[in-house]
């Protein structure tokens, strides 16, 4: 990971440098830093603390299951974004069936984005990769392989008619673009584009900076028919994991998902700035892109430390039930309570599954079991009369 003195100065000394591209066909296109170092300078030094904290935590204990959880998620966000109609829960039922059993287009969408993601972490993670106009066009290919478009071809640039213009955005994010219309002057401004990226590494700007304003010009450009978004949240989250951030940059995707309005309004007033010539254009969208990475790096933490109670309590109670100081009706409610959550008492008692524990036996017996795992600290009931795995820490009701 780049590590700079002074990123406050270093971003204010480049901020209007600029790469300007003449289109065939497209007119004049331009490519800066355009941002203010200053009102960057804290929130991506907290963004760095965040991921201190993030690797100082036992990543090495959990990194298989979140894993697991972060691409999920992400590919529910990225493709929420754009329409999606998968349930969080349901896309991850998808990314867990086998290929020759995916039938409908919506899961299609999500096995795509795991197979570009696959792509990007690949390219990502191999000695000197850099990025280039070949890779981007294969992420493409990967996320809209097999899906239903008029004009689209996997991994194919644009290249409108004359009778079929395409634009961006609407009225309620800022109003609508018209992007490049023409193969060629996309081909040349996609080459632009990896190129002024690779200037900007030389310079050098850190991927915090850089990844979100390839992310913001790729969508400027806008080069396919289909599939922009989700092909430029991941570049921007290859450019990230390439930079040593793990997990954030593809949980990312909740951050934009969530504030779904400000996240599109942005790049057309970023556009509109930047052609007014208002200084620093590209300041909002690359402070969101930072405050995104802020609080994902943070919940990524809190999730590490959750895994981590919860298999050090699975241990605890593993051993409590191998040394028989916890008798099976315990260890079955247990168990139950781990894979479905919080557990309201009164529905607790009339599930089939808890019924059955105590049908012989006295509403004495039932008391004394929930007592005894309030007393070893493995459940607690709260002040709603739910019962709760004890590593969460609640102010608890009076026993049943």
């Amino acid at each position: 990971m780049d590590i700079l003195p002074d990123i406050e100065d270093l971003l204010n000394s480049l901020s209007e440098s600029e790469t300007r591209i003449e289109t065939r066909r497209s007119g004049p296109f331009t490519f800066r830093l355009g941002v203010d170092g200053a009102a960057l300078a804290t929130l991506y030094q907290r963004v760095l603390d965040a991921h201190e904290r993030l690797n100082a935590s036992p990543l090495s204990q959990v990194a298989r299951q979140l894993e697991r959880e972060v691409v999920a998620s992400s590919i529910f966000g990225t493709n929420s974004i754009e329409g999606g109609t998968l349930t969080e829960e349901e896309t991850q039922q998808v990314l867990d069936l086998d290929p020759t059993q995916v039938r409908e287009e919506e899961q299609l969408r999500a096995v795509n984005l795991k197979a570009a993601y696959d792509v990007a972490q690949q390219a990502a993670t191999t000695p000197g990769w850099r990025l280039e106009v070949p890779f981007i066009q294969k992420v493409h290919a990967a996320i809209t392989q097999g899906l239903t478009h008029p004009h689209n071809q996997p991994g194919v640039f644009r290249d409108n008619p004359k009778a079929l213009k395409t634009h961006v955005g609407n009225r309620e994010h800022g109003g609508r673009y018209q992007p490049p219309q023409h193969g060629h002057d996309i081909e040349t401004l996609m080459q632009v584009l990896a190129s002024w990226h690779q200037e900007l590494v030389a310079r050098p700007i850190p991927a915090l900076i850089r990844a979100p304003l390839v992310h913001y010009y790729y969508e400027l450009i806008h080069p396919f028919w289909d599939g922009n978004g989700r092909v430029g949240r991941v570049l921007e989250a290859a450019l990230l994991q390439a930079d040593g951030f793990r997990y954030a940059p593809f949980a990312l995707a909740r951050y934009y998902l969530a504030h779904i309005d400000e996240y599109f309004t942005l790049f057309n007033r970023c556009r509109r700035d930047a052609k007014r010539d208002v200084a620093h254009p590209h300041t909002p969208f690359v402070r969101f892109h930072l405050e995104g990475m802020r609080v994902s790096i943070n919940g990524l933490h809190d999730r590490v430390n959750t895994i981590v109670k919860v298999l050090l309590f699975e241990t605890q109670v593993r051993q409590l039930h191998d040394e028989k100081q916890l008798n099976a009706r315990q260890y079955t409610i247990i168990t139950q309570l781990l894979r479905s959550g919080p557990l309201p008492l009164a529905e607790m008692r009339r599930a089939p599954w808890y019924q059955s524990l105590y049908l012989k036996l006295t509403d004495k017996t039932r008391q004394r079991d929930l007592h005894r795992l309030r007393e070893l600290g493995l459940v607690t009931v709260d002040r709603q009369e739910r019962l709760l795995p004890g590593f969460v820490r609640v102010q608890s009701a009076p026993d049943d």
